[in-house]
């Protein structure tokens, strides 16, 4: 496996975790449809997350929520959409709304940790 890779793997780990200690319950990771993957399904409060996670060792080709432009919150609402669809029983008449952690850092472990709630 590639080190980019492993950082990302990692990187999302860490969201978890950071997600668990703030009450979130993990519902699903990396889950797939033809539309793409989305990191973390969580919820919290009767509300469903649906949760982007971006990994950088630097900010020297900008900060990682800088990647997630119009383009990519579109997808990310379509994917949130399909899931909702897959899971019915999960998500009937609740709450969805779409959020991003971004880490900076060598190690995922030490990173600094960025989370950003109800993205639009």
């Amino acid at each position: 496996m590639a080190a980019k890779d492993e950082l990302g793997r990692a990187g999302e780990a860490r969201a978890a975790a950071h997600l668990t200690a703030r009450g979130y319950e993990i519902l699903d990771r990396n889950w797939r449809c033809p539309q793409g993957e989305i990191d973390i399904v969580a919820q919290i409060d009767g509300e469903l997350c649906f949760v982007e996670v971006k990994t950088r060792r630097t900010e020297l080709f900008g900060h990682p929520f800088e990647a997630i432009d119009e383009r990519k919150r579109r997808r990310l609402w379509q994917l949130a959409y399909a899931w909702a669809h897959a899971h019915p029983e999960m998500s009937a008449r609740r709450r969805i709304r779409l959020e991003a952690i971004g880490l900076i850092g060598p190690d995922a472990v030490t990173a600094r940790l960025e989370h950003l709630v109800d993205l639009l």
